[in-house]
């Protein structure tokens, strides 16, 4: 447990959490909406701090990131916990667990053994994933500054969700991301995930200016954000505003947690949806569907970086160019 970093304290033992767009005013005792952040004693406090529920190695493709170290190793951690409410959830088993007792459920790992772990396991990128980055944000940035000190990239696959003075400070010791722009309509937002959109839109702005490298992935859901015209205005926007170097990656939405009884999304939408984004970006990917995902020149279309499913086999970039016509390929390849 930690005392939280943003945060007020208000009248009668109140406090305000000023981590994410929810600002939730939390009474004595009682927990945020994200279910991991406690008032004790007029004091906000991290129960995950230190509890981490999953850590693995991973390629860094799985994340997904295609044009960050291609190849690379990425020590992977997170903690229970989100402020997110996605009826899909693909992670809910630790994304909804409750952090009750969390110091009898989950051994403690604190921030100078993570590292260890991540160089023992031969790992150049820390990766903050799983369930939702935002909500261990404390263990998280303490973890991202020895990492930077050690030469160890980080990187994050989140949901955005968070406010600007927070997400600058990690853009101190941040190197890429990967960030779910679930839809692109603040319906959506306000149906699925009980939260709004303008909030991701700005986190994407502000992670492009501060110089991390960003992707963003849009899990398309049957029914629920696959309107073309949508993902068309989608694709424009982060052209607009992101630049068109930025990958995304489509997802396929598989039935899980409350939608057991969905479809699965169509191949035939995810491929409308490539062609859709091929208009306005250069990098366009479909995930979730097996098979390779390779990446292309955006000039001459050769065949860059080949992947076996999540994994690199191939990456035939010479000094981050196309070996056949020279033009850059955009990425971070070191």
């Amino acid at each position: 447990m930690r005392e939280a970093l943003y945060y007020d304290k208000l009248k009668n033992n109140l406090v305000k959490c000023e981590l994410c767009p929810r600002f939730c005013i939390i009474k004595p005792d009682n927990r945020g909406l994200c279910r991991v952040k406690q008032n004790i004693k007029g004091k906000l406090y991290s129960l995950v701090y230190a509890r981490p529920c999953s850590v693995h190695v991973d390629p860094i493709e799985k994340k997904p990131l295609y044009h960050f170290m291609p190849g690379a190793r990425a020590f992977s951690i997170a903690t229970i916990g989100c402020n997110f409410f996605c009826g899909f959830c693909q992670n809910w088993q630790i994304s909804k667990a409750d952090a009750a007792d969390i110091d009898k459920q989950y051994n403690e790992l604190e921030p100078k053994k993570v590292i260890e772990l991540c160089k023992e396991n031969d790992c150049d990128i820390m990766s903050y994933t799983y369930t939702e980055p935002t909500i261990f944000y404390e263990y998280m940035l303490d973890i991202a500054k020895l990492a930077k000190k050690q030469g160890i990239k980080n990187t994050i696959v989140s949901n955005g969700y968070i406010n600007e003075e927070p997400l600058r400070e990690l853009c101190k010791v941040l190197d890429g991301a990967n960030i779910d722009l679930k839809a692109f309509t603040n319906d959506f937002y306000k149906k699925v995930c009980k939260g709004t959109l303008e909030p991701v839109m700005k986190s994407l702005k502000i992670l492009k200016k501060e110089g991390v490298w960003l992707e963003v992935t849009n899990l398309v859901v049957p029914g629920l954000n696959d309107d073309f015209k949508k993902i068309e205005e989608m694709c424009k926007w982060i052209a607009k505003e992101l630049g068109k170097d930025v990958p995304i990656h489509f997802s396929r939405f598989h039935p899980d947690y409350k939608m057991i009884d969905a479809e699965p999304t169509k191949l035939e939408t995810l491929e409308k949806a490539k062609q859709i984004a091929e208009k306005y970006l250069n990098y366009v990917y479909l995930g979730n569907i097996g098979g390779a995902s390779n990446t292309l020149c955006p000039k001459c279309k050769a065949i860059v970086i080949k992947r076996d499913m999540l994994s690199l086999a191939d990456n035939r970039l010479v000094k981050g160019k196309c070996p056949e016509c020279g033009e850059k390929v955009a990425g971070v390849w070191e």
